[in-house]
């Protein structure tokens, strides 16, 4: 998938900034070319429950954020992203008493 149409996809309006953050992250993001489709599928999941896949802007990799309307919801959306890691062998690291993930890569 090409730069800009995945920035498309998550919501965003590519320019020069974003195209080249995303190159960032992809670079800094183990096994990338693996798990870029699962990525965007697991944001497509996301988007129902109110929450979604987005760009860093502190660190060079994906985050996801939990922003469910219901603890219900909330719950469902984290076990969406347990079983975007457990079955695509991705590592995401959740933030300490946040809502957040970052993704750092595939793991073998």
């Amino acid at each position: 998938m090409h730069r800009d149409a995945m920035l498309t996809q998550l919501g965003y309006a590519p320019n020069s900034a974003l195209l080249s953050q995303l190159e960032r992250i992809e670079k800094n993001t183990t096994g990338y070319e693996k798990i870029q489709k699962h990525i965007m599928d697991l944001h497509d999941h996301l988007k129902v429950d109110g929450s979604y896949v987005a760009l860093s802007n502190t660190n060079d990799c994906f985050k996801i954020k939990v922003e469910a309307p219901s603890v219900e919801i909330a719950a469902e959306a984290h076990e969406k992203i347990k079983h975007f890691s457990d079955k695509f062998k991705v590592t995401v690291n959740k933030l300490e008493n946040k809502e957040t993930y970052y993704i750092v890569g595939f793991h073998h």
